[in-house]
């Protein structure tokens, strides 16, 4: 899969004011004045980085597809066909996403006592439509995928916000509603157009399941060279790197383990697991950014016991999960760096330990 780490890449001109710097330096962006909108954008530009560095690093994907072929799908004209083409398609892929993620949690939408007023399908499907248009929208006109993180970023921060403000284990029906919405459009793609949407599907995953508006607002409050936020801008570029490492660690310690969408090795659920493994890092960093563990004790948590059985992910693979992530990091991370996620990461651990959970 694509690794967050490489050589020196070149970037388009129109681009360089947000990516140059290097994302594993901690002064990234060390040139812009230190004001709370300047932390804001730090972070945005850390998060579109990584979909840079992911876009153009060769995987193990993109060997099996034919590269004359690939480029066909790759022109203005083309993306356009792509688009409209999803465009036409997208009702259905969100009527069939509706079924699949009823069957899923419908009844523990009723066990948890979630207010059910709170899942207004139209609703619901005149969000998601709105928010694949305008990502269809960039994907016609050429925007990359880091771009696209930043155009779009806002617009995902208020649907968020909308379904989280009165209930957030709200946003784990939408979140799967959304995700299913995805997976049923690349099926009407050709392989090499699946190829070239899939970063795009991801940015649309990451911000619907993650709190990054959250995590870039909260990092406005702080002075740029506070610790929280130095901690911050170093563990954002090798979230994904950590999320990686991780899961294929995941893989050799449960060879045999079958979630509810297949087995941890195949492709969407590796995708989805590693997905999962940076939403709990940009959790911790939002925790060390608000100085508390409201963000998980009132959203995260809740969300992985409502989720999580239901997609018959256990708590023990979470538990190993949390351990080899809590080693990475030490890894990755300066000391005093880690020093600052620590009570953090052991509060988390704790909350997902095995005493939690174990049988009354």
């Amino acid at each position: 899969m694509h690794q967050t780490k490489s050589a020196v890449v070149k970037v388009h001109s129109s681009e360089v004011s947000v990516l140059a710097s290097q994302p594993d330096n901690p002064s990234l962006l060390a040139s812009t004045s230190p004001s709370s909108k300047s932390n804001f954008a730090s972070l945005a530009a850390l998060w579109a980085r990584k979909y840079y560095l992911a876009v153009t690093t060769k995987d193990e994907e993109s060997e099996c597809i034919n590269t004359d072929k690939f480029e066909d799908v790759t022109s203005q004209a083309n993306r356009k066909l792509t688009a409209e083409k999803l465009m036409y398609n997208l009702n259905l892929a969100s009527a069939q996403a509706w079924s699949l993620t009823e069957k899923l949690l419908s009844k523990d939408i009723r066990r948890h006592g979630i207010n059910l007023d709170l899942i207004h399908p139209l609703e619901i499907a005149a969000d998601t439509r709105y928010l694949f248009q305008t990502v269809l929208d960039a994907y016609a006109r050429q925007e990359t995928p880091q771009r696209l993180s930043v155009i779009v970023g806002k617009d995902f921060g208020r649907v968020r916000q909308k379904y989280t403000s009165i209930d957030r284990r709200a946003i784990g029906f939408v979140s799967m509603q959304f995700h299913y919405t995805g997976q049923k459009l690349l099926e009407w793609l050709l392989p090499s157009e699946q190829l070239l949407w899939t970063p795009y599907l991801k940015v649309m995953d990451d911000h619907m399941y993650m709190p990054l508006q959250a995590a870039y607002q909260a990092a406005a409050n702080h002075a740029y060279n506070s610790p929280a936020l130095i901690a911050v801008r170093q563990l954002l570029p090798v979230s994904s790197q950590i999320a990686y490492s991780v899961c294929k660690q995941v893989c050799q310690s449960f060879p045999n383990y079958r979630s509810y969408s297949g087995s941890l090795t195949e492709i969407k659920v590796r995708t989805a697991s590693i997905r999962d493994v940076e939403m709990f890092q940009v959790y911790l960093c939002l925790c060390v950014l608000d100085q508390e563990l409201s963000s998980v004790q009132r959203e995260l948590f809740p969300l992985c016991v409502l989720l999580y059985p239901r997609l018959q992910v256990s708590w023990r693979l979470v538990q190993e999960m949390l351990r080899i992530m809590g080693w990475e990091m030490h890894q990755c991370l300066l000391p005093e760096n880690m020093a600052t996620f620590l009570p953090y990461l052991r509060t988390l651990t704790e909350m997902f330990s095995f005493e939690v959970f174990r049988e009354v």
